[in-house]
């Protein structure tokens, strides 16, 4: 297998975006924008002040040596901690980072492609995949191919700049959706259905505040539409879910507003929609096979040697414990892959790697070169993820970080999952257990407890081809143990499963009756006044616990101007407009024409104390109260024209468009001149202002 890895950094924008470091040291930016500049550029605030972490997107997991080194680089020259850290999204983030550093941070990662942009805030984050696309005996397809086609659409595209909250998609490459379709906001998963290839579609998943499975907007499409499907979702959340409510606002909740069918209903609109201003686009055509292979892998890296679906060749994984790994391991990875003739590694959704397409004759040598770095594969026991949690994240209440070393999956190898808060950033739910950090007041004193989960799967389990495939579920919740009792909580429930003989935790546990965990654990999870002094304090903490209050964390993005939201989802019509003109239909085009004005109109109106309107000829009325003169007048003009918008032809469409775009462009110089710090030149681009 050749790696073809995309370039998708831009230097320009780095440069942009250390003018605005420059101007907000100077005070010519307020914090708020400054947060929500440095988050779309992946730039993450951390609890220690003047230090930031920097997230570098990693679409699939995919990795050249030359990334390792730019990643290693980084780290070294720029971090004060000197630690990489691999997350359960298969991005990589670097802490400790001063923000004027950041620029030239980027600079090297641009260098071998890699970018930070749009890794965090309000968008499209890193979207992963199976890490074993590509590789696996049981795919049906190399999803990597469809992966890098929505990557490159989203990157940078005005309908993901200012979205109400961050949208994460998987892509699984079988039915076993190892790559856990489940708990995204969209999942997509190759399939076979009587004999077509093509791809089921879930949506609406989501873990941390309210978790939500998500449920299947396409039982199958074909490979063309892929793109309308999720586009459609991505403008249904942008459309619909809440920017006031940051609690409301992920799409997971659009279920709970309209219920599941008229979910559905709204999604198939969007998709109509969706598939007529895309229907010329080009779109990646895989390379579609029948299954070979047995059991799936799972929800991340092979727990050992693991024979690909390319003769003589196999999967070799790196063990990272809580996914962290230093700037000499990392140029040593490098190196040792050349010195090997290998191309190819990649992060994986358990925080570890994987090396691809290893002959048998290389093993031996890998091994031993791991080891002079420290690494090794993956033992019994050893399968625990961590979020940073206290460390370094704003929203942490427990040191999850320090926790999960003191844990092990024991002799059923089982997954464990450590969250320093219930957003569930280290997934959790989806852990055979899963525990995250809380505070409780026992005995009028704040103790630090992770609440329990058990027998969570965020994938589908499945054996032979042909055998059948058995739904995942989100974990079922425990009790709420303190923290320095919880490694004797999970050792006893790991005891309980290996005395059954029943060889599967997930099989095991959904078994057990209600209550069962409760009980089993009752003495742990309760806390006399007499023993409070034994449980006041956290992992590594010398001083009784305490919930510091930074002001929260910046996992939801900050709150938006909305009429910078309203520019980009004007930008967005503007190119849907341009594509259905090219494909002659006027119609539409001219409707798109008018939902410009609407959010552009409404945006204005509601910039100087009016109100949103949809009707263009109330909106036009409502400007010239507001705001009488050119450009309320020239907002009349441009509504009246398209108010029979179906029935405008091609060569009454295009100077009616031209006026839109030139209103466009005034509208957004006045927006400017009212708020000195809005930046719409993105939105606008490629039209004068």
């Amino acid at each position: 297998m050749s790696l073809n890895i995309q370039n998708f950094s831009d230097l320009e924008e780095i440069n942009r975006f250390e003018q605005v470091i420059q101007t907000f040291n100077e005070g010519g930016m307020d914090l708020d924008r400054m947060t929500a500049t440095r988050l779309q550029h992946g730039v993450y605030g951390q609890r220690q002040p003047n230090f930031y972490m920097l997230r570098i997107k990693v679409p699939g997991g995919r990795l050249s040596p030359e990334q390792l080194d730019a990643v290693a680089d980084v780290t070294e020259t720029y971090s004060e901690r000197g630690i990489a850290h691999v997350t359960t999204r298969q991005s990589i983030q670097v802490h400790f980072i001063p923000l004027d550093s950041a620029p030239a941070a980027m600079r090297r990662l641009s260098t071998v492609g890699m970018t930070t942009r749009e890794a965090c805030s309000n968008t499209v984050r890193n979207i992963t995949a199976c890490s074993l696309s590509g590789v696996c005996p049981r795919e049906h397809v190399d999803v990597t191919q469809h992966l890098d086609g929505v990557v490159k659409h989203f990157l940078r595209n005005p309908l993901n700049q200012q979205l109400p909250r961050k949208f994460k998609i998987s892509f699984s490459a079988c039915e076993s959706d190892c790559a856990q379709a489940m708990l995204h906001d969209c999942g997509v998963v190759a399939v076979n259905k009587d004999g077509q290839h093509g791809f089921m579609v879930r949506a609406a998943g989501g873990l941390g505040h309210k978790p939500r499975e998500a449920i299947v907007v396409e039982e199958f499409i074909p490979e063309h539409e892929l793109l309308f499907a999720v586009e459609a979702l991505v403008t249904l959340h942008n459309k619909y879910s809440d920017r006031t409510r940051r609690a409301k606002s992920r799409i997971k909740f659009l279920v709970e507003r309209f219920g599941v069918d008229g979910f559905r209903e709204k999604y198939r609109e969007e998709f109509e929609r969706t598939r007529q201003a895309l229907a010329d686009q080009p779109y990646p055509k895989g390379e579609w096979r029948a299954q070979t292979g047995g059991q799936a892998p799972g929800q991340g890296a092979p727990r050992k040697l693991f024979a690909q679906r390319q003769d003589g060749l196999s999967v070799m994984t790196i063990a990272l414990p809580i996914g962290d790994i230093r700037p000499v391991q990392l140029h040593g990875i490098a190196a040792l892959l050349r010195a090997q003739g290998l191309s190819e590694i990649r992060t994986t959704q358990d925080q570890n790697l994987t090396i691809l397409n290893v002959p048998q004759a290389r093993v031996a040598a890998l091994r031993d070169g791991l080891a002079a770095l420290g690494l090794r594969e993956p033992g019994l026991g050893d399968n625990v993820v961590a979020c940073p949690g206290a460390s370094t994240c704003r929203l942490g209440i427990t040191a999850s970080m320090q926790a999960a070393p003191e844990l092990s999956g024991g002799r059923a190898d089982l997954n464990i999952r450590v969250s320093g808060c219930h957003n569930g950033c280290a997934q959790p739910e989806t852990g055979d257990i899963g525990i995250y950090g809380e505070g409780k007041r026992l005995h009028g004193k704040l103790v630090p407890h992770y609440q329990m989960y058990f027998a969570g799967s965020g994938m589908a389990s499945s054996g032979a081809p042909g055998e059948g495939i058995r739904d995942g579920a989100l974990a079922l919740k425990g009790p709420a143990i303190p923290v320095v009792r919880v490694k004797q909580a999970i050792d006893r429930v790991q005891g309980a499963h290996l005395e059954s003989g029943e060889a599967s935790f997930f099989t095991w546990a959904r078994a057990r009756e209600e209550g069962y965990f409760k009980q089993l654990l009752a003495d742990l999870a309760d806390v006399k006044a007499a023993d409070l002094h034994s449980v006041m304090r956290d992992y590594g903490d010398a001083a009784d616990f305490r919930v510091l209050n930074l002001g929260g964390g910046e996992c939801a993005g900050v709150s938006q101007v909305m009429i910078g939201a309203n520019f980009f989802e004007a930008a967005h019509e503007r190119e849907y407009r341009n594509a259905l003109v090219f494909q002659r239909k006027f119609g539409e085009a001219a409707q798109c024409n008018q939902a410009i004005l609407r959010l552009l109109g409404s945006g204005i109106a509601q910039l100087l104390g009016g109100v949103r309107q949809d009707d263009l000829a109330k909106l036009a009325g409502q400007l010239h109260q507001l705001m009488p003169g050119a450009i309320a007048d020239e907002f009349a003009k441009a509504a009246a024209a398209l108010a029979n918008a179906d029935e405008i032809g091609g060569e009454e469409l295009a100077p009616i468009s031209a006026a839109v775009d030139g209103w466009t462009v005034k509208a957004a110089t006045f927006a400017a001149e009212q708020d000195a710090q809005l930046d719409l030149n993105e939105a606008v681009a490629g039209l004068a202002i």
